[in-house]
């Protein structure tokens, strides 16, 4: 059995997590909302740059949640 201290390092990873995911999603997002606004003034090359900067966002805010579906089924 776990201890009280247990939980409380849980919930303070939990929102540790939380907080990242949160932070790349919003990244994410603005690489996308950058895209959207420059249209097709955008160069392919910036575009390209801009897909892959968003897909690292993602990858890392769902690197985040798994960290925290993992603490929680455990």
């Amino acid at each position: 059995m776990g201890n009280a201290g247990d939980g409380l390092e849980t919930v303070k990873h939990d929102t540790a997590d939380l907080a990242d995911e949160a932070k790349e999603r919003a990244q994410a997002g603005g690489e996308k909302l950058n895209r959207a606004v420059a249209g097709d003034s955008m160069p392919l090359g910036d575009r390209i740059v801009s897909n892959v900067k968003e897909a690292g966002h993602n990858l890392k805010a769902d690197v985040d949640r798994s960290k925290r579906d993992v603490r929680d089924n455990t």
